[in-house]
């Protein structure tokens, strides 16, 4: 176990539906079960809580969700909550119920309150709001371009801004993860995907995502590749399946109706990975980390990127020939076909992977604690 003793944590989020944060909880949660600790999320509930509960953490369920001032009416029963649980540690992962926690902790007696560490999960806009994040007695910053965010914009103690990347998990992403059952399954739902390099788009639905870009992309692609084809993977966001009527009229327009699937979202994206010759990744403004880029490369597939945000530093770490100047589409395209006609050796480093995320936030808490002068 790591750390002198077993400690008791407590992860605060909004809910545990899909998302990025929420599966990052529950593999967090997970691991710290394993190595003794006691494991409590606080959410409103949501799709994962069964697999968080059955993997060994308490879930607790509280309306820390609503981005509403009618939220701060959970202050005192989180008070009631913390001095019940007697918690080492509080970590925060978003900004309502850190408002919520921070509240409720300040008013707790110095001598018994747990450590109040926070994760900036992406750069928030820069407002009152957004700077509770910075509250917390220990910070953690998501990827170097977060770190600085932070630097930038808030007063902290620099000493109190830990940079742990988030880590994937080896059992799920990985180079076995395209068997050939499941190749077979997904060529009888899409035979035209059979036969051809696949070229890869991973990531919801919407316009900052650059699936447009992608389109673009595989328009020239095709040219001097005509065995390539491009699959979509991802659903749009609640309220914008429109968008995806705008992407398909895009498609036809460009002459890719069969050169580009859209396969809406899927459960198996570490299976696509396996499949496909690239992965792309087209945001269009720095993403706080850009987690496809690290997933793709640990199922041994290449990226291709533009070079700036979070993407940049696991792409720059494990495939740094598959950085591409921002916005420059024929580029990129130019960029996948010299990768096609190339094998590559893919080294991601331990540093991207969930066990040094779980060794290095764990030193944050026990480092915390014994600031405070705890055991």
């Amino acid at each position: 176990m790591t750390g002198s003793r077993p400690l008791t944590i407590v992860q605060v989020l909004p809910a545990l539906n899909a998302g990025g944060v929420e599966r990052g909880t529950v593999e967090f949660a997970r691991e710290i079960v394993k190595l003794g600790h006691r494991s409590i999320v606080i959410s409103n509930g949501g799709g994962m809580v069964a697999q968080l509960q059955a993997e060994g953490t308490e879930h607790l369920s509280r309306p820390v969700h609503r981005k509403s001032l009618r939220s701060l009416g959970q202050v005192r029963p989180m008070r009631r909550l913390l001095r019940e649980l007697r918690p080492d540690i509080v970590h925060v992962r978003s900004r309502m119920p850190a408002w919520i926690t921070w509240l409720s902790w300040r008013k707790l007696p110095a001598t018994s309150r747990p450590g109040l560490v926070s994760t900036f999960h992406g750069m928030y806009s820069v407002t009152p709001y957004s700077a509770i994040m910075a509250r917390a007695e220990r910070l953690i910053a998501i990827s170097d371009c977060v770190h600085q965010y932070i630097l930038d914009n808030y007063a902290v103690d620099p000493a109190a801004i830990t940079r742990i990347y988030r880590g994937l998990d080896p059992a799920a992403f990985n180079r076995q993860a395209c068997t050939e059952d499941w190749r077979r399954e997904l060529y009888g739902q899409y035979p035209e995907l059979a036969g051809k390099r696949i070229i890869l788009m991973p990531g919801r639905l919407s316009r900052w995502k650059g699936q447009e870009a992608f389109l673009q992309v595989m328009s020239q692609l095709i040219q001097s590749q005509p065995d390539c084809h491009g699959v979509v993977v991802g659903a749009a966001e609640p309220n914008k399946e429109h968008y995806l009527d705008e992407l398909l009229q895009q498609r036809r327009q460009l002459g890719l109706e069969s050169h580009v699937t859209f396969v809406g979202h899927r459960s198996d994206i570490q299976a696509f990975y396996g499949l496909a010759a690239v992965t792309c990744h087209l945001s269009s403004k720095a993403e706080p980390f850009g987690r496809t880029v690290p997933e793709a490369l640990a199922c041994g597939c290449p990226v291709v990127a533009y070079d700036r945000g979070g993407a940049s530093e696991s792409l720059g770490a494990g495939f740094p020939q598959g950085l591409v100047e921002p916005d420059n589409i024929p580029r990129f395209a130019r960029r996948i076909s010299e990768l096609l006609a190339q094998s590559h050796r893919i080294e991601l480093p331990r540093a991207f992977y969930l066990e040094t995320q779980v060794r290095e936030t764990l030193a944050v808490y026990h480092e915390l604690l014994s600031a405070r002068g705890q055991p």
